[in-house]
């Protein structure tokens, strides 16, 4: 397990190497030293390692070292008053990359002698200016004399905020720029502004239990996407933060049975279950949004600063911020925020007209099977129209005369509702589209709530197919990753039936086709970032139309280029397409598996196991499965990812739910204390697609109920997977009609 004080392992210059690290979050600090291992009990840590290792690292600068018979003793400086969850250290052969801030903070990038040197450049540019970033933005100095970032082989999570030694999975740290995707880039740049946001918000001021665990994560995740976009306008961060924890947090919010962004929690499995990353993380941050906008960005950033200043080095809850924020901004923060953090779930609000007047009414919004909800909000409404209130609390509100133009809700979509228009605002909106008058963010808003409400009922699926419509000469990335999972969640309507697929695979070709002339398969001289990523979801959507010309290209660069020196953005697709059509599956996937292990870069490893994963040869299929278990070969900080490439595959999905079954023994001893430990019948609810595997998802996991740390994901799954089916048996045929038109 990756918990406690664990071996990492590695291969350079053909030998089996090793390095220790810690990651003691949430309650392993007690695995390597006796302590009252809860948050509130912070302490000054003195601490001294004994190693042979050519590299020691700690939260503190080395303050001296004395060589002995057994190794050599690294004493480091006293720490700061801090949380035993934060302590770490790591031990190894490691390489170094060293800049420092503006304030000359020392800043370090570590990663083992097997990666490129380039490799740890642009980390360690970005974290230098990410520093200077939140110094300046909270007004309040980083706390400590250097910030070490380190790249670990193997690691649970993507990244552990440790102070002033921060630790990563290695593709969430290193890229070499000259060939890293643009994906990547902004991966890493928003990893690490996370992680070092976290240097004030969580390490600075910690939560006294982790009930509070969203003042860390929340503000972490909202200030990863404001210090990236300051950094770098041009990725247009905020709207992939509504692309990105937006669609994550209203999908999985929208389930019976979901945690609010508060819980409380009295157990180590219970503590565990509460990473969930759509609700504590994205949720969270979503509402943190809503409330820095709806406070100013001025009394926001006085209100932080009042925060760390008046409780540095202790320990908070979330009545502490509000009041700080109160204070700084004039607007009573709690009676907004407090049932936001404290409810679960979230509103639609229904806007209708009838005889000049607007109705706004809402109610609380499910997919899937639910109990009976009364519950309110009181919901910011950011509307484009002036007239309707700032804030509607009441569960139905009248405006007279309604609006006679354009009405659109959460304009910004940092509010955290959807809304369900009635036909005629509904129109409006589809002809504003159509007529270029909608901004990006505002095109790609609506058509996510078009797939919510067809998931929750509300709408008819065929609406969604016809909402697409509006799309057909779409040219935004930002807006084009929304069409992608518009596509993909129509693909539950399709999964078992062959004939009624073709249809969908015309739908994503004629969708597609415009700007896949436009962008062709090469970057063109000065485009834009923004088109690099376009391409690789333009490229999936034609060669998921089985485009003839699209396979033809995907192969020839595969056979014809390096994989190393295949486009990053486009590596995945083209592996991918390689595997699907190629007519000896045995001898592709052999190749790339070679490649898999034999390469050090993570990236690789990933693009390649993304790729085959996709094959369609049921040899190949039970091979690939059966490497799952295989640690020589698949890291187990990998085998979920490996899991759900291989369950999203329509072949590969019955062999892998079977092989989840059978080896779950095995599952719970590598995974049972990791967070990761409740992905198993999360994705599991996800990706199935069958009553018959409804009924054996019920009669496995119910038992396994008793684990603490699994019973929301086992509940919350198969309420996610009944809403799934219901909705397959009430809009397929209708769906499946509008395809055909």
């Amino acid at each position: 397990a990756m918990h406690g004080i664990y071996p990492c392992y590695y291969e350079h210059q053909g030998q089996k190497c090793e390095l220790y690290a810690t990651q003691f979050e949430s309650h392993h600090a007690r695995e390597a030293f006796p302590c009252v291992d809860e948050p509130e009990a912070k302490a000054t840590f003195a601490i001294s390692i004994l190693s042979n290792e050519p590299v020691v690292l700690s939260n503190m600068p080395v303050a001296s070292q004395r060589e002995s018979s057994e190794g050599t003793l690294t004493t480091f400086e006293q720490t700061p008053r801090m949380s035993t969850y934060l302590a770490a250290f790591v031990a190894g052969d490691l390489q170094r990359a060293t800049t420092a801030t503006k304030s000359d903070v020392e800043v370090n990038v570590y990663a083992t002698p097997a990666q490129s040197a380039d490799s740890l450049n642009w980390a360690l540019q970005h974290a230098a200016q990410t520093i200077d970033f939140f110094d300046e933005y909270f007004g309040v100095p980083y706390p400590l004399p250097k910030s070490d970032h380190v790249a670990l082989p193997d690691f649970s999570s993507g990244a552990m905020e440790n102070w002033g030694l921060v630790t990563y999975r290695e593709t969430a740290l290193l890229a070499d720029p000259a060939t890293a995707s643009v994906s990547t880039r902004q991966y890493i740049a928003t990893v690490i502004a996370h992680e070092l946001s976290h240097q004030w918000f969580g390490n600075l001021v910690t939560m006294k239990w982790w009930n509070n665990l969203w003042l860390n994560e929340s503000f972490a995740t909202l200030m990863e996407y404001l210090a990236t976009d300051a950094l770098h306008p041009d990725w247009r961060q905020w709207d992939e933060f509504a692309n990105n924890e937006g669609v994550a947090a209203l999908r999985r919010d929208s389930i019976d049975g979901v945690q609010p962004v508060q819980t409380d929690v009295s157990s180590p499995a219970e503590i565990s279950a509460l990473f969930d990353g759509a609700i504590v993380y994205a949720k969270g941050g979503r509402l943190l949004r809503m409330m820095q906008l709806w406070i100013g960005d001025e009394a926001f950033r006085a209100g932080l600063k009042q925060y760390f200043t008046r409780f540095k080095y202790s320990n908070t809850t979330g009545d502490d911020l509000w009041e700080c924020l109160s204070q700084a901004s004039g607007k009573d923060v709690r009676a907004l925020m407090n049932t936001w953090i404290s409810q679960p779930g979230y509103p639609v609000v229904y806007a209708s007209l009838d005889n000049g007047e607007l109705t706004l009414r809402q109610e609380q919004f499910f997919t899937g099977p639910h109990q009976p909800s009364d519950r309110l909000w009181p919901i910011p409404l950011d509307a484009n129209d002036q007239r309707l209130p700032e804030i509607l609390k009441e569960r139905e509100q009248h405006l007279s005369p309604a609006p006679d133009g354009l009405l659109l809700l959460n304009h910004q979509n940092a509010s955290h509702f959807i809304t369900c228009y009635d036909d005629t605002l509904r129109a409006r909106i589809l002809q504003a589209i159509t007529d270029g008058i909608l901004t990006p963010a505002q095109r790609a808003q609506y058509l996510n709530e078009q797939i919510l409400l067809a998931r929750g009922g509300l709408v008819a699926s065929s609406t969604l197919v016809e909402a697409l419509a509006a799309f057909q000469n779409e040219s935004d990335q930002t807006v084009w990753e929304i069409i992608a999972l518009a596509i993909s969640d129509l693909k539950k309507f399709v999964d078992q039936d062959e004939a009624a697929e073709k249809l969908l695979r015309r739908l994503s070709g004629n969708l597609a086709r415009r700007q896949f002339e436009r962008l062709g398969w090469n970057k063109h001289p000065g485009e834009p970032e923004s088109d690099s990523k376009l391409r690789a979801a333009i490229i999936d959507c034609m060669l998921y139309s089985e485009d003839t010309a699209a396979i033809s290209t995907a192969r020839q660069l595969y056979q014809n280029t390096p994989l190393a020196e295949l486009s990053a953005d486009l590596r995945p697709s083209i592996i991918g397409a390689a595997v699907r059509y190629s007519d000896q599956p045995a001898d592709i996937v052999s190749q790339l598996l070679e490649a898999y292990q034999a390469t050090q870069s993570a990236d690789l490893r990933s693009d390649i196991a993304a790729g085959v994963a996709t094959t369609r040869d049921a040899e190949q299929l039970a091979r690939l499965i059966e490497l799952l278990t295989n640690t020589d070969i698949i890291r187990s900080q990998d085998t979920v990812h490996w899991f759900v490439d291989l369950l999203r595959n329509r072949y590969g999905r019955e062999a892998a739910w079977r092989w989840m079954r059978s080896q779950w023994s095995w599952i719970e001893q590598t995974f049972a204390s990791d967070k990761s430990h409740d992905y198993f019948p999360r994705y599991a609810a996800m990706l199935l697609m069958t009553r018959q595997q409804l009924a054996e998802y019920r009669e496995f996991f119910t038992p396994l109920r008793r684990d603490q740390s699994l019973v929301r994901a086992i509940d919350m799954g198969i309420l996610d997977l009944e809403g799934k089916l219901d909705l397959i048996d009430r809009d397929k045929a209708a769906a499946i009609a509008a395809l055909a038109k």
